[in-house]
């Protein structure tokens, strides 16, 4: 029950830290379910549905010849990654344990490692759907080729990267507005389904319609992925610099909100209305 804590070098407090956030990102991902395979599929069956989804209202409304000049699945797919990445992440920091979490009062434990292992849990199983949906989409239905793989998952990279940085910062002002953060979620989620740009080409977008959509960082993101991804596609509306700069600076203002409002942790944080 009691334990003397001995000094530790920089290295042991690196690898203890390390073991905290893998048990924490186990905790996370088998949240939705006790077994972890199961938890995985039905990540993947939600990504398989909006592709599905998208592929159907597509055909419908006859905006195939819209798309680029490749494999128009993969097209779709390349939003949708994107973009339930970036949402999840968001999600799952913001959900994260806070500082009056029961789990907090366990010694080794902190908000940081918290944030960690909800961040990384989606960033692992979304990896993880990914490959395995691409793959078998390659092996069952048609053979498929990213002309540029390595920029193209660095996209999704920065997306989930700027979804944590959002995410920290609504973590940050929760526990002082929960439901004025609560409803920013919901309405950020919702309007990045059209404002992210999953569903149009950028390139096609006059100039008055790109000032709606290029203030999300999804927009850049998914419009440079397809530029990894097709090779007959040269993004020409879009920057990742400009989502890798916006996640940056939220990440600095997020950490400085989150220390700022753990200074100010109260048990009575739960019981305001």
């Amino acid at each position: 029950m009691f334990q003397n804590v001995q000094p530790r070098s920089t290295l042991q407090s690196i690898v203890s830290t390390g073991e905290l956030i893998y048990h924490a990102i186990v905790r996370d991902v088998r949240k939705a379910h006790g077994n972890a395979i199961l938890a995985i599929l039905s990540n993947m069956l939600v990504t398989v549905m909006f592709v599905l989804a998208f592929y159907i209202m597509f055909v419908i409304l006859g905006l195939r010849g819209a798309a680029l000049r490749g494999d128009f699945l993969l097209y779709i797919m390349s939003g949708i990654f994107l973009f339930l990445t970036h949402t999840k992440a968001l999600g799952a920091v913001v959900g994260s344990e806070g500082p009056t979490s029961p789990m907090m009062l366990h010694a080794p434990m902190n908000t940081i490692i918290s944030i960690c292992a909800s961040s990384l849990s989606v960033l692992y199983v979304q990896t993880l759907s990914l490959v395995v949906i691409l793959f078998i989409y390659h092996v069952a239905f048609t053979p498929i080729t990213i002309d540029r793989p390595i920029p193209a998952y660095a996209m999704l990279l920065l997306s989930w990267f700027s979804g944590v940085a959002l995410g920290l910062i609504l973590l940050a002002l929760k526990p002082w507005a929960p439901g004025v953060v609560g409803i920013f979620t919901t309405v950020y989620q919702r309007a990045s389904m059209i404002c992210s740009g999953k569903m149009f080409v950028a390139n096609t977008l006059p100039g008055f319609m790109i000032a709606m959509f290029d203030w999300h960082p999804l927009f850049h993101t998914i419009d440079q992925a397809r530029g990894f991804v097709f090779m007959n596609y040269f993004p020409r509306n879009s920057d990742y610099n400009y989502t890798l700069t916006l996640a940056i600076t939220m990440i600095m203002i997020g950490m400085m909100g989150e220390f700022y409002t753990r200074q100010y942790a109260s048990s009575s944080w739960s019981a305001r209305r």
